[in-house]
């Protein structure tokens, strides 16, 4: 150890030893996505033939030729409606749930809570069939059409992200200190004013939190939407089967549209990172 270094400083072989390991790391990461860039960028032929690394021809036309190979433009609206709705109904359902069970005593509290957090111990493919077979029966007595809808979608995907953020959030919003109620209270605020004006501006980073959670389950979910939709309310993530055809799979053209469709995800992601951050390490500790 040299004269001028601190004495708590880690060693020189840690440091190297983390530099490399990290830098192995990042490429193991990026490598998928540098040949799924490249892959994009490459006419068919070089594609499905002898693997380059560098491109022996690049093309833009995999992108032009994505949007009339499939209707990929009525899957992403799809996606994007039923994400959105489905992540709105969690949080708004998730935030009153949650506050109610923070700040207030009722009976069947526990059992509540319980029943919330035991649900993500059966796996999703348990509710399948339950589900279609109960969608199938209300429509054929009521006529309204859960099967092979968006609301229907949406439906089963908040029995995915609901119960995970109600619990979340319990567990958030009892991070935040009852005095900010009752000085609201004091103020004039009744419950739903106390709830508003200063439990949610305290949880934003909670809240940020669950709403991405919510988003990403009913983004990339596969399973329930090859089931539960039609041609017409296809989402994405069935979607970009499309581009397999009996022929031929346009493997060029399945990460073309794999990149155009995670752009904005991605993006999102990034400048919400922080809160999600954030709301996840507060909302584990009570």
């Amino acid at each position: 150890m040299s004269s001028g270094s601190s004495p708590l400083a880690p060693p020189r072989s840690f440091l190297w030893t983390r530099r490399i390991f990290l830098t192995l790391l990042t490429g193991f990461v990026l490598l998928p996505v540098y040949v799924m860039i490249s892959s994009s960028l490459k006419p068919l032929a070089d594609v499905t033939g002898e693997f380059r690394w560098l491109p022996t021809e690049l093309t833009i036309r995999p992108y032009i030729d994505i949007w009339s190979t499939v209707p990929l433009a009525r899957y992403f609206v799809n996606s994007l409606i039923v994400a959105v709705s489905a992540t709105v109904c969690s949080v708004v359902i998730a935030v009153f749930s949650a506050y109610a069970v923070s700040r207030y005593r009722f009976r069947g509290k526990r059992l509540f809570t319980v029943t919330v957090l035991s649900t993500q111990m059966f796996p999703g493919i348990l509710f399948l069939l339950p589900l279609f077979l109960l969608y199938v029966n209300i429509g054929n007595a009521t006529g309204i059409a859960l099967f092979g809808s968006r609301g229907g979608l949406i439906l089963t995907y908040l029995t995915f992200s609901l119960p995970f953020s109600i619990w979340m959030l319990i567990g958030y919003f009892e991070s935040v200190p009852r005095d900010l109620d009752e000085a609201a209270m004091v103020d004039g605020c009744g419950p739903l004013g106390a709830l508003f004006r200063v439990v949610v501006p305290a949880a934003v980073p909670g809240i940020v939190a669950v709403a991405v959670y919510a988003f990403m389950t009913a983004w990339g979910e596969v399973l329930f939407a090859s089931v539960m939709t039609n041609e017409t309310t296809r989402t994405l993530a069935v979607g970009l089967q499309g581009y397999s055809t009996l022929n031929d799979v346009y493997w060029n053209q399945i990460m073309a549209a794999s990149l155009v469709v995670s752009l904005p995800v991605v993006a999102g992601f990034l400048l919400l990172q922080r809160y999600l951050v954030a709301g996840l390490t507060a909302g584990a500790v009570k």
